[in-house]
């Protein structure tokens, strides 16, 4: 757990958080802490409970999702900035769809997604900007997994 100082200057470094008001940045540093992992530790694993959406502040995370009769296979690797868990904060998926493992010392934002779903509902103003980052998340990557199906449509190893 972070300071509230620290916090709140790492709330502020988060693009999609900038425009946000100080009493709105308290309130999300108010469900928000700050998680160290080491090269190797998992974060979370697929079909774990969907607790926390991550902002990567430094290092780099991979996303992995098990492919049947492959193992691991990776999905996306994610940056400082990148958002992590996101779907943690959607009303349906209740359980983690790939797992995180850092691929370097990293440093992550975690906000509670109970929380954060809330606060959502109570100040619209911060639900928008929250909900128009996320949908842009996911048209992302909605795009790379359709170029890698392309990809893997077109150059089949089997």
């Amino acid at each position: 757990m972070g300071n509230h100082h620290e916090l709140t200057s790492s709330l502020q470094l988060i693009p999609c958080f900038r425009d946000l008001e100080p009493f709105q940045i308290d309130r999300l540093q108010q469900i928000s802490s700050l998680r160290y992992v080491q090269p190797g530790d998992i974060l979370f694993q697929e079909g774990d409970p969907e607790d926390y959406l991550y902002f990567v502040l430094e290092g780099q995370m991979a996303i992995e999702m098990t492919v049947p009769g492959e193992g691991k296979a990776l999905m996306a690797t994610a940056e400082p900035f990148d958002l992590i868990g996101w779907s943690s904060v959607t009303p349906i998926i209740r359980q983690r769809t790939a797992s995180a493992r850092a691929v370097v010392n990293s440093c992550l934002l975690a906000v509670e997604s109970n929380k954060l779903r809330q606060l959502c509902e109570e100040d619209h103003e911060l639900g928008y900007i929250v909900m128009r980052h996320l949908a842009n998340v996911i048209a992302a990557r909605l795009l790379v997994t359709r170029l890698q199906l392309l990809a893997q449509l077109s150059n089949p190893t089997r």
